[in-house]
């Protein structure tokens, strides 16, 4: 095993973990506790991320299918349809993240103020609607890739040590390339529209606190905490894709994926989803607090002992 795929086995690891703790952290929150709008939709981005790390190339999954005796196709296919999927859900909810705490903070005479009443309400629909794009939007994916061959016979492109992409007819790809592109262009411009917008808001704040000098509006409020973290994760996820875009792109065009750049790409395909639990872990005073009590309470028990 070569030094890249160790590093990419550790991130993978680390990702899932931290995912894993966020989990359980935002599950105990909805069942025993009255849950923020944000505890649902970050739950939901923590379980995306999680599949989205098992089923990034050659990891856990594939080796459970292996052992399972599973055919190569079809394991091929479902990694490949399920990992496209949860990177489509990912973007989506990350943009759905950035416009729900935009509209959060929003002031009350804002026109959008006016859409905090309803979030709860349209929030059932808002996922339905993304799940079931996504699902479907990826569906053309399960006829492009299969279980690696012979390349030399196919012209196919290997991106796992057993699956491969199989060559399209270009109006085909063509049109797969700039739907996808254009949905994801969509998103990040509405994700960068939106921070800043927030930017400006926070902005606005910290000059007023300046102004009126006042100790009790110095303190960094549980809103522009959850602004600041979610305003981090959108730059982190827009620079993560657009690399991601280049590679992916340069690729397709000149139809070749040598190993070093395939690990690269999925590196950067697996940064976001480990970075997001970190932050989020690091920037969440409950999960601090949290940490902090258990701690405490360890530390006291062995005291005793």
């Amino acid at each position: 095993m070569s030094l890249l795929n160790i590093v990419l086995y550790f991130q993978a690891g680390l990702g899932v973990l931290a995912n894993m703790f966020l989990l359980f952290f935002y599950t105990f929150i909805i069942l025993c506790h009255r849950p923020k709008l944000i505890d649902l939709i970050s739950c939901q981005l923590v379980s995306i991320h999680i599949v989205l790390l098992l089923t990034g190339g050659d990891t856990w999954l594939t080796d459970i299918f292996e052992s399972l005796n599973i055919e190569n196709d079809f394991k091929c296919k479902t990694t490949f349809y399920i990992h496209r999927v949860m990177r489509g859900l990912s973007i989506c909810i990350t943009c759905l993240l950035s416009v729900i705490q935009a509209v959060t903070i929003s002031h009350s005479t804002s026109l959008l103020a006016k859409l905090k009443l309803k979030l709860k309400k349209y929030m059932t629909y808002a996922f339905f609607y993304i799940w079931s794009f996504n699902l479907s939007f990826s569906s053309n994916l399960i006829f492009c890739v299969g279980a690696f061959t012979n390349v030399s016979e196919t012209n196919q492109i290997k991106v796992t040590k057993s699956c491969s992409i199989f060559p399209m007819n270009n109006i085909i790809r063509a049109v797969i390339l700039t739907v996808t592109t254009s949905r994801d262009v969509f998103l990040v411009g509405v994700m960068l529209t939106t921070s800043a917008y927030m930017v400006i808001i926070l902005f606005r704040h910290q000059r007023q606190c300046k102004h009126l000098h006042s100790l009790s509006h110095l303190r960094v409020s549980p809103e522009k905490k959850a602004t600041q973290t979610i305003l981090l994760l959108v730059v982190v996820f827009v620079i993560m894709y657009w690399v991601d875009f280049i590679i992916s792109s340069t690729a397709s065009q000149l139809w070749m994926y040598n190993p070093v750049t395939l690990t690269v790409q999925k590196f950067v395909m697996n940064a976001y989803p480990t970075i997001t639990p970190l932050v989020q872990i690091s920037s969440d005073r409950r999960i601090i607090n949290m940490l902090r009590n258990l701690y405490s309470t360890c530390h006291q028990i062995f005291k005793k002992v």
